[in-house]
């Protein structure tokens, strides 16, 4: 950290459905208020959390705007471990309107005049920032449509120019930015040496790409481990999910993977598969399994061909064809190079100081000169991952 860097007052919004805590790691957006809080208490900043009542995030003061009983009211009772989380998108619907409600008087309480709201929920929680218009609101991790704020974080380039589409917008704007995902290494262990299986991880739903991962290795003949949400039930060799049905006995699905559970699949397999359909707006588990020194198997579109060095950290497939040569050529990679890729690019230690550099950047514009305010210091080697190999 900068001896002269300055220090802000941060109010972060959870989403009404969870806890900040690990146990909620299915939710990546969740995960990134946990990491947030973190990066910037690192940094020496003020943060209030507004949460639900468990929490593991550090903070200065945590400030509870919906109880779990309120959640079990809402979204009912399930395993969200088995089932994707059960919340409507819906800003007109209680549980965004009343825990909205609450955090705009809660931050009144406390807030100073130059603070930042920071908004992790995109318009569901536009209530919060129409309440406090003299705070400055930032969507600080957009990897979602229906955007509002002043001030824009996306997760990629591919995010944030498929946004301004959606919007029919071809406008640039100065103060949006790109940063990256962000995750902590010590919860993926570096191995180099890998065990005789493939990986899929994420929920079991087409678009997430696990039939292509289960045909794959079916033409290789190599076994494939899954887990994540989203299925019904297994009948002998097959995986039952609402959307698909996978077949075959070189097909394991272990479930629900915790933290630890995630890292250590992720360090023995050979390779990781995210070959989802859709444009990724960014895709953790695509970055995740680089910091254990594995190799990705991706698509070709989405966030993928900014973060997937092809041939040097995995491989990116257009076709079938594609996919196969990839899963046959990942002992190619270099493991330690992978790692070194992730720590360099997405580790918490760095990733902290783009949005350090961002807020810096941001406080100028309470300054006389606003926007031609002489402030450079974001041009630093700080401004932006690197996203090379040395």
């Amino acid at each position: 950290m900068r001896k002269d860097a300055q220090k802000f007052r941060f109010h972060v919004i959870n989403l009404p459905h969870t806890q900040t805590t690990a146990l909620y790691n299915a939710c990546a957006y969740t995960q990134k208020v946990i990491k947030f809080c973190r990066m910037m208490k690192s940094l020496g900043h003020e943060v209030y959390l507004y949460a639900s009542e468990e929490n593991e995030a550090p903070c200065d003061e945590l400030i509870t705007i919906v109880s779990k009983k309120e959640q079990r009211k809402w979204f009912g009772e399930y395993d969200f471990k088995q089932q994707f989380f059960k919340i409507e998108w819906n800003e007109t619907l209680p549980h965004w309107t009343i825990p909205n409600a609450r955090a705009v008087e809660e931050i009144k309480k406390r807030a100073d005049e130059r603070d930042f709201i920071c908004i992790i929920g995109g318009v569901c929680q536009k209530q919060i920032s129409d309440g406090l218009p003299k705070l400055m609101s930032v969507e600080y991790g957009i990897g979602y449509y229906g955007v509002y704020a002043p001030f824009r974080v996306y997760e990629s380039y591919a995010q944030m120019h498929y946004v301004h589409g959606q919007m029919r917008d071809d406008n640039g704007r100065f103060f949006d930015a790109v940063i990256p995902n962000y995750f902590d290494p010590k919860e993926f262990p570096y191995r180099a040496k890998k065990d005789d299986f493939y990986l899929f991880i994420g929920r079991m739903i087409k678009r997430k790409g696990a039939e292509m991962a289960a045909q794959v290795t079916e033409q290789i003949g190599a076994k494939l481990v899954l887990v994540g949400q989203g299925v019904n039930k297994i009948d002998g060799n097959k995986i039952i999910a609402d959307e698909m049905t996978l077949e075959g006995s070189h097909l394991l699905h272990l479930g629900h993977a915790d933290v630890k559970m995630r890292g250590q699949l992720m360090s023995r397999a050979k390779a990781v598969f995210v070959c989802s359909y859709y444009l990724e707006p960014f895709g953790g588990t695509s970055i995740e399994p680089l910091f254990c020194g594995t190799p990705v198997i991706s698509t070709d579109w989405g966030a993928f061909p900014e973060n997937i060095i092809h041939g040097q950290v995995g491989y990116r497939a257009r076709t079938m064809g594609e996919a196969i040569w990839a899963a046959k050529n990942v002992d190619k990679l270099m493991p330690a190079k992978i790692r070194k890729y992730a720590i360099d690019n997405f580790s918490l230690d760095r990733v902290k100081y783009l949005y350090q550099a961002y807020f810096e950047q941001l406080y100028t514009l309470w300054d006389e000169n606003g926007w031609y305010s002489n402030w450079h210091k974001g041009v630093s080697k700080y401004r932006r991952y690197t996203k090379y190999l040395p």
